[in-house]
């Protein structure tokens, strides 16, 4: 196996299949080490325990997630970009790995303070760095709220996962059109 930044990721890609696939509770350094190709003392020596490892791998999917959207030039066409390729990644392992890590959370307060760390920083996002774009080009006033409109997109999109509808196309294009370029362009239909 080799090693540093590709023993890394493959140890953090391990840890998200792993969540994916058996949740946080049966989820060991072993199993993580096993998947991975890599020893537990390489783990350890990175990552203080399950908690620090979960978050550094939630951190590593999200950045890498923000790092491929694409910018397309209008604020209304990043977003749909970016919610379209964050709502691609909600399948049964996504719902399975977040359903049990905020269970568990309830139980074990280094996990909870991961993750509360870990859903704090807005840089994992891809909103701030679309709000800049539009801020750049006058799309947007300079004081618009990624942090709002990032709020909003994700209770929407737990809402319609808690329903069981779909995250499809429509469903994206009435949450940009209607509820985040409203906000972030606050230019309300009907309103002032």
């Amino acid at each position: 196996m080799a090693r540093g930044p590709v023993r890394e990721q493959a140890i953090l890609n391990a840890t998200i299949e792993l969540l994916g696939e058996v949740g946080y509770a049966a989820l060991t350094m072993d199993a993580v080490a096993h998947r991975a190709r890599a020893s537990k003392m390489t783990i350890y020596r990175r990552w203080q325990g399950k908690p620090e490892l979960v978050k550094a791998a939630l951190d590593a999917r999200d950045a890498a997630s923000v790092a491929a959207v694409p910018d397309t030039g209008t604020l209304r066409d990043d977003l749909l970009a970016a919610l379209s390729m964050l709502c691609a990644q909600v399948d049964e392992g996504y719902v399975t790995m977040m359903t049990g890590l905020v269970h568990a959370m309830l139980v074990d307060a280094g996990l909870a303070a991961a993750l509360r760390s870990h859903v704090a920083d807005e840089d994992l996002g891809p909103f701030r760095t679309i709000v800049e774009r539009a801020a750049a080009r006058g799309e947007v006033p300079m004081d618009a709220s990624a942090e709002r409109a990032h709020q909003v997109a994700e209770g929407q999109i737990v809402r319609r996962v808690i329903l069981g509808r779909p995250l499809d196309q429509d469903f994206l294009t009435d949450m940009v059109d209607n509820l985040l370029m409203p906000l972030l362009t606050r230019t309300f239909p009907g309103g002032s």
